[in-house]
């Protein structure tokens, strides 16, 4: 089987954690479509093994968790009229929990709007942290279980609540896509002893902001979106192991996994490509046809 040299393998990585689509990946990096959505999976992989390897023990004051929208093949509401519709087709949701003082992505999933998902974030969350942590969620219900279960009291939670009042739009078609306006917000402590100046969600929305504008699946009305949630999940991983590992913080001039300690070292587009040769290699080889010994 032809394999792509090293240099053709960190041209397309690099193009995927750019965010740029797989079409447009195949005409820069003159490949076909199906040689880049393979590479797509096998370093989502990769990378996704890494940071559940790497990604732990992370000694964080300040939590906060959100979650952003996208959707695959087609909206929920336009599913039921869709033709061939894949399976996960409809509303996807990415979930993540973010240290607020080094920036570090320490946890994400991506799944619906379900308990059980918000369950599945907060328990994941409260494995990779290693002291006892301030959260602040949104004002959704489900947060106050999934918190509950997760950390079993032994943390400071605080919940930020917005209220919103009619679309921003004008009058008319265009107020269809446009977001209610925030009218004012109020904190409010769940349990433990949060620092109520220290409650908020600002750098963590501002991280879902960085989602849909560096990955093309993100964007809104346009034809970009992800035909396969697997795809449009390996693209996440991708962009938080960029965020975490290979982009330097203007502020703390440094990558978030070094000034959480997580790693030693400025990563490169590279050295991803290097994480999936090793996972190739690690891979358990086909064994040939058998042949019977020639007496």
């Amino acid at each position: 089987m032809r394999k792509l040299d090293m240099k053709s393998r960190t041209l397309i990585n690099r193009l995927l954690v750019d965010g740029n689509p797989i079409h447009a990946t195949s005409r820069i990096a003159d490949v076909s479509k199906n040689t880049v959505t393979k590479l797509l999976e096998d370093a989502g992989r990769a990378c996704a093994v890494y940071l559940d390897e790497k990604v732990k023990g992370v000694e964080s004051k300040h939590v906060q968790a959100d979650e952003i929208w996208s959707f695959c093949y087609a909206k929920a509401k336009n599913i039921e009229g869709a033709k061939a519709a894949p399976a996960n087709a409809g509303d996807i949701w990415t979930w993540a929990a973010m240290d607020r003082d080094s920036k570090l992505m320490i946890s994400y999933t991506i799944g619906d709007r379900s308990g059980a998902t918000k369950r599945e974030i907060m328990f994941h969350s409260a494995s990779r942290v290693a002291t006892r942590i301030q959260l602040t969620t949104d004002s959704h219900c489900a947060y106050l279980e999934a918190v509950t279960g997760a950390f079993s009291g032994d943390v400071d939670y605080a919940m930020l609540i917005r209220h919103y009042g009619n679309p921003t739009g004008s009058k008319g078609h265009e107020s269809k896509y446009s977001p209610s306006e925030c009218t004012g917000t109020a904190k409010e402590a769940i349990f433990g002893n949060p620092i109520m100046e220290d409650v908020g969600t600002s750098h963590i929305e501002r991280q879902n902001l960085k989602m849909r504008m560096g990955m093309r699946r993100f964007t809104s009305l346009t034809n970009a979106l992800s035909k396969k949630a697997e795809n449009h999940a390996f693209a996440v991983v991708l962009h938080f192991m960029r965020y975490n590992f290979c982009r330097t913080h203007k502020t703390l001039r440094m990558t978030l996994a070094m000034a959480a300690g997580v790693s030693d070292r400025l990563w490169d587009v590279e050295d991803i490509g290097a994480l999936v040769e090793a996972a190739e290699e690690a891979a358990p080889k086909m064994r040939g046809p058998y042949r019977k010994k020639s007496l």
